[in-house]
Formats: C-alpha cells, structure tokens, sequence
C-alpha cells in the first residue's frame, strides 16, 4: 500500500499547526461550493482527516459521511462538538467501501497526493466512481507541480519559510513523480518535524484518470472561488462527473 499514514503525534497536532486552512477566506469558499455540488444529497469525503471541511459542510445541512486511514485522525474528529454521531469508516480511499450511494465525493487540500504510486490513485478515481450515483461528482483539489520554480540542478526548494513553519520539497524520484516534504513547525510551544512522500500530479495526467475511471471533466477551477485555470495556476479544483 502507497497511502501515507499520520501517526498519533501528527493527528495531535494537525488542527493547531494547519490554522491558516481554517480561516474562514480559506475554508467558506471550500465549503459553500461543495454544498451547492451536494445539493441536499449524500457526501463522502475520502481523507476526512480531523473534519476541517466535513464538519462546517454537515452545519450546512449536508448528509455528510468520512474515509480516513488513520485512526488517530479519526479520533481528532470525534473528540470535537457535534461530531459524535459522525459515521466515518477506518480504511483506505483507494479500496474502503461506505454503504449507500452519494451525490459527492471530494479529495481535498492535496490528499489525492499522499497515495504514491499511479495505479493507486486510479484506484481513489474508481472507488469514488463506485460510491457515486449515476450523474453524481467527485471534486478533487490538488496542487499543480511546480517543477518549473526549481533551477537545473537543484533537487529541492523552499516553499514555506515563516517563524512558526520551514517547508521543504526535495524531488526524490522524478520519473515516479515522488517527492518529499518535510515540515519544521512550531506549535503550542513546541516543535514538531514531519516528513512524508508524496506523488505529484499533472492536470492532464489526472483528467486520464478521470477517465479510466469512468468520469468526464466537468470543470477545473484554479481555487474553490472559481477562478479561471491558467498555465499560471498553482492550484485546481476539479470536477469529474459520473457519465456511465
């Protein structure tokens, strides 16, 4: 299996040290978008993690329903207000099952890059294709590589430098598309190193999955507020629908 998973360490400090993806510039635009592509459907959100995403969208009156692999993420989740009831299934996006169809599936915040070989992340494209009713979406948030930024030459670059945050991206396996990320952050008066692979993809490379999978692009946005996707972006939201 090529799914990275968070340990207890990690799980425990995840919400503290990934403040700036809770406010709410960042996350309303997020959220107010996959209600409106739920539709007063079923939601399944592969990777739920701590619940940043899940947790606002089910106060929307979304039927919301959780993937994660690691358990003590999970925990995280269900330790917070008005998540006691929240049906999350301990498993692997690439094959875990939830009963039921839905109307949405998403993959947000990058996770689509934590399963580190292709034939894997093909396998994340068709079990949300097997989750879906016919005409439903998968929405999949990813950053778009930007190889372009490192020199000849160089095999790493800086992409975060803050007093509470160095972030490092070394490209360890070009023709894999892996790479690693490492993490030095202060949080809560200490300091916290995590480093982990992770497998970037192409915006082309993920409409062939789509594909194989099933799904048709439907859009590709460069953020959650719909921006136009350009040969600048760093970023996409895409949106596959189920076509067959």
């Amino acid at each position: 299996m090529g799914t990275v998973t968070w340990d207890r360490k990690i799980a425990e400090g995840y919400d503290a040290s990934s403040q700036e993806m809770f406010a709410p510039a960042v996350l309303d635009p997020a959220v107010d978008l996959l209600a409106e592509l739920a539709d007063g459907g079923r939601a399944l959100e592969f990777a739920v993690g701590t619940g940043r995403v899940a947790l606002p969208l089910r106060e929307r009156g979304v039927d919301v329903h959780g993937i994660e692999l690691s358990p003590h993420m999970a925990d995280q989740l269900r330790a917070k207000p008005g998540a006691d009831t929240f049906l999350v299934t301990i498993g692997d996006m690439t094959a875990a099952r939830v009963p039921g169809e839905f109307d949405l599936v998403y993959l947000v915040w990058n996770a689509l890059m934590n399963v580190t070989t292709q034939d894997e992340q093909v396998n994340v494209f068709r079990n949300a294709f097997g989750h879906l009713r016919q005409g439903g979406r998968f929405v999949v948030e990813v950053v778009v590589p930007q190889l372009r930024k490192v020199p000849p030459g160089e095999v790493a670059r800086v992409f975060t430098l803050t007093a509470e945050h160095v972030g490092v991206e070394t490209f360890d396996d070009t023709v894999g598309q892996v790479t690693r990320s490492h993490h030095w952050m202060a949080v809560d008066g200490r300091l916290i190193h995590h480093s982990a692979p992770y497998r970037y993809v192409w915006p082309s490379e993920l409409d062939l999955m789509g594909q194989l999978a099933g799904f048709r692009l439907q859009n590709r946005w460069a953020n959650w507020d719909r921006g136009p996707f350009t040969s600048e972006s760093v970023s996409q939201v895409a949106v596959f629908e189920k076509v067959k």
